[in-house]
C-alpha cells in the first residue's frame, strides 16, 4: 500500500546558537583601552609641544624687547649729555670676559627712591660676572661726585669713601655673553677700551655684546654731540658783560674743538623804514 513513513532521530549541531547580548571578551577591552590611551598620549604630547613653543616665543620677544629698550635708553641718555658732562671708562681684563665700569658725572637725574625724592650727580654702568658665566649689567646712581677733578677713577685720596657708595642699584640686563665697548676720539679718530680723559667726550661709542647662548653678536653705535660747556658759556657770558650779543648764543665746537665765528647780530634790522615823527 502506499510508501512507508520513514523517521530520522533528531540531530544536536555542535555549535549553540549565537545570541545577541552577548558582551566583550577580556582581550578586546584591554586593546580598547592600549587604543584609548595612545590617542590620549598623542594629543597630549601635541598640545604640550604647541604650548612649549607658543611660550618660548613668547619669551624670545619680551628678551628682544628688553634688549631694545636697553639700547634705547643708551640712546637717549649718551644723545642728551651736557657739555659739562664728565666721562671715564675702565676696562678689566679676567681671562674669560671683559669687564668694564663706565661712569657719567654731571648728569643729575631727579626721581624717587624707597619713597623718598633723590638726585644722582653721577651713574655709573658696570658688568659683574656670575657663576654661570655670564655677565649682569648694573646701573648705579651716585648722591655725590665720584670722579676727582685730579685724577681718575675712585680716588679715594680726594672723595671720602661712603660717597663712593650707590644709593641705589638696578639690574638693567642679565645672562650676557660679553660686554664691550669702546670709544672713537675726535682728535685721532683711534677706538679706546679705557677713556682717562673725564673733562673730554668722545666723538662716539661702540657697543658690542651678545644674550645668552646665542653666538649672534650686536653692534650698536652711539653718537655723542659736541655742545658747550655751560660752566665756560656762563664765564663767558660775565667777563662780556653781555655787551657782547656773540657770547650768549651757545655754539657746539667744530673740529678739533675750534668754534666757528658768528657775525654780530644787529640790535636794528638793516633797511628798517624809519617812522614819522621818531627820530
Amino acid at each position: 500500500m502506499g510508501g512507508a513513513l520513514s523517521f530520522h532521530p533528531l540531530t544536536h549541531s555542535p555549535h549553540p546558537p549565537l545570541c545577541s547580548d552577548r558582551g566583550f571578551t577580556l582581550m578586546e577591552l584591554v586593546i580598547a583601552l592600549l587604543l584609548v590611551a595612545l590617542l590620549a598620549g598623542m594629543i597630549f604630547t601635541t598640545s604640550y609641544s604647541t604650548l612649549a613653543l607658543g611660550n618660548n616665543v613668547v619669551k624670545t620677544q619680551n628678551e628682544e624687547m628688553l634688549n631694545q629698550a636697553f639700547f634705547d635708553f643708551m640712546d637717549n641718555s649718551l644723545s642728551a649729555l651736557p657739555g659739562n658732562t664728565r666721562l671715564e671708562l675702565a676696562t678689566t681684563d679676567t681671562g674669560s670676559h671683559y669687564l668694564t665700569d663706565l661712569t657719567l658725572q654731571n648728569v643729575p637725574l631727579s626721581f624717587t627712591w624707597g619713597g623718598q625724592e633723590r638726585t644722582a650727580k653721577a651713574i655709573r654702568f658696570s658688568t659683574f660676572k656670575r657663576r654661570s658665566g655670564y655677565l649682569d649689567i648694573v646701573l648705579s646712581y651716585y648722591e655725590n661726585e665720584i670722579i676727582s677733578d685730579e685724577s681718575g677713577l675712585d680716588n679715594s685720596n680726594s672723595i671720602p669713601t661712603e660717597d663712593l657708595e650707590p644709593f641705589a642699584e638696578i639690574v638693567l640686563l642679565t645672562d650676557v655673553a660679553y660686554f664691550e665697548w669702546r670709544l672713537l676720539d675726535g682728535r685721532t679718530m683711534e677706538y679706546q677700551y679705557d677713556w682717562d680723559l673725564p673733562g673730554r667726550l668722545p666723538l662716539q661709542m661702540e657697543l658690542v655684546c651678545a644674550f645668552g647662548s646665542d653666538d649672534r653678536e650686536i653692534r650698536n653705535v652711539f653718537w655723542i654731540p659736541p655742545r658747550q660747556n655751560p660752566e665756560v658759556f656762563m664765564r663767558q657770558l660775565q667777563q662780556g658783560g653781555g655787551q657782547d650779543t656773540r657770547a650768549a648764543i651757545p655754539v657746539t665746537p667744530g673740529p678739533e674743538g675750534e668754534i666757528p665765528v658768528i657775525p654780530a647780530i644787529p640790535t636794528v634790522p638793516p633797511n628798517t623804514p624809519s617812522i614819522p615823527g621818531i627820530e
